[in-house]
């Protein structure tokens, strides 16, 4: 006997009691970004890798050690399965002259992928989707995105928490990149490896650590906020207001970074600790330089991502699963004429808007009945040879005490559409 073929390790099947719960989600977020003008975008999972290295930093997790690189041995080009969706998303805007008549709202969903260590919502194929609004440059855009997530939350029945900081601009970050260099170079000895690598190429991510070890030290490093000049105090100032302004509860915590290097001034995270040591499940900000840094005309920009198994994951946890979309019936059939009858009541009800599985393979109508309260159907269409010489079908509730009737086809659309 041949080897079973197991999926790759940290990419997962998508069953159908799962698919199910996935598309619910899918159907609420593209309601609420159609409810917040946001307009789809689909971009390739592929990519040129320079477009990640310039995009998200040389000196960064991802692109030192998650990434999925290749070379095509057709051309010799470097290739990389995108790890997240922004720089994508920017390539496009700036390879279709997007922004020509103004800023754009876009969403974005889909497969992002990077090589971490497998655990509880953190696969190494992962999904997201992705939120940006570029040409926008004032607070106002950067809390509409925050309060358009806490309106999801509300929706999903979740409660994740805010926590906000600035990034500031290039001065800022500058002058206190020098002092954190200072700062850490004086505690070099307590440095753990990732720290000492990245002292010199990017001191500000060390500030990001997870490692216990390092919190004491991060705690008193130097603050970005004190080193901010008044446009990105006022900008983040502003922020802070309509966000008061809209009900929005949120907590500054300084040494959120993010571990991307494109980000500037804001900069978000919506954590919970209901998924363990995995706690951020939506998180984004402010990257004013990425467009022209890619090679557009400067354009200023935020967004977010959020992750859906962890979303999904955290919906779960709330005991207010989402509810998936069932179909409205299954016909059960048995004999010559009912057959032949029975693809003609399908094809009438599905061209009515109706969801309807036909029941295949024969059996009984016991045995049929079976099968369609499996089905998590709500009704159950049945057609025998009497009522197929009738034009007519009878419908029976799975669901509830109501009871079976029997009606002329085109009265069981109406029927089965106001039940």
């Amino acid at each position: 006997m041949s080897e079973n073929i197991q999926s790759v390790r940290g990419m997962n099947d998508c069953l159908p009691d799962a698919a199910d719960a996935w598309q619910g989600f899918e159907a609420i977020v593209r309601d609420w970004l159609r409810r917040y003008g946001y307009r789809e975008m689909r971009t390739p999972i592929l990519e040129h890798t320079g477009l990640f290295k310039r995009a998200i930093g040389e000196v960064t997790d991802i692109v030192e050690k998650e990434m999925y690189t290749f070379v095509d041995e057709l051309n010799g080009e470097s290739l990389t399965l995108r790890p997240e969706g922004t720089a994508s998303s920017v390539r496009a805007v700036i390879q279709h002259n997007l922004l020509y008549d103004g800023g754009k709202r876009l969403w974005y969903s889909g497969p992002m992928f990077r090589h971490e260590r497998p655990q509880k919502g953190r696969y190494r194929q992962f999904h997201q989707v992705g939120v940006e609004a570029l040409g926008f440059a004032g607070p106002d855009v950067d809390a509409e995105l925050i309060v358009m997530c806490a309106d999801l939350w509300r929706e999903l029945g979740i409660a994740p928490t805010l926590q906000l900081n600035t990034l500031g601009d290039h001065g800022a970050r500058q002058r206190h990149r020098s002092k954190l260099i200072a700062y850490y170079e004086a505690h070099r000895d307590v440095l753990d490896a990732d720290a000492q690598r990245r002292l010199h190429s990017n001191p500000l991510r060390i500030l990001d650590s997870k490692n216990p070890a390092m919190q004491a030290l991060n705690a008193e490093a130097p603050r970005l906020l004190d080193e901010l000049e008044d446009e990105a105090l006022n900008h983040f100032d502003a922020l802070q207001g309509l966000l008061r302004a809209n009900g929005i509860a949120f907590e500054i915590n300084p040494r959120l970074v993010r571990g991307l290097d494109y980000y500037n001034r804001t900069v978000f995270e919506w954590v919970t600790d209901q998924l363990g040591a995995q706690g951020t499940v939506c998180a984004g900000g402010r990257y004013d330089g990425l467009v022209e840094q890619l090679g557009g005309k400067p354009a200023p920009a935020a967004g977010f991502a959020m992750g859906i198994e962890r979303l999904l994951a955290l919906v779960e946890t709330s005991g207010k699963p989402i509810v998936p979309a069932v179909p409205d019936a299954y016909i059960v059939h048995a004999g010559d004429t009912a057959d032949a009858f029975a693809w003609q009541a399908a094809a009438t009800l599905r061209g009515a808007g109706l969801a309807v599985v036909l029941h295949c393979g024969g059996g009984s109508f016991k045995s049929q009945m079976k099968k369609a309260d499996a089905s998590r159907a709500r009704y159950a269409v049945i057609i025998g040879d009497e009522e197929a010489a009738a034009q007519q079908v009878s419908v029976k509730p799975l669901r509830g005490t109501a009871e079976q009737t029997r009606v002329e086809l085109a009265l069981a659309i109406e029927y089965l559409k106001k039940a």
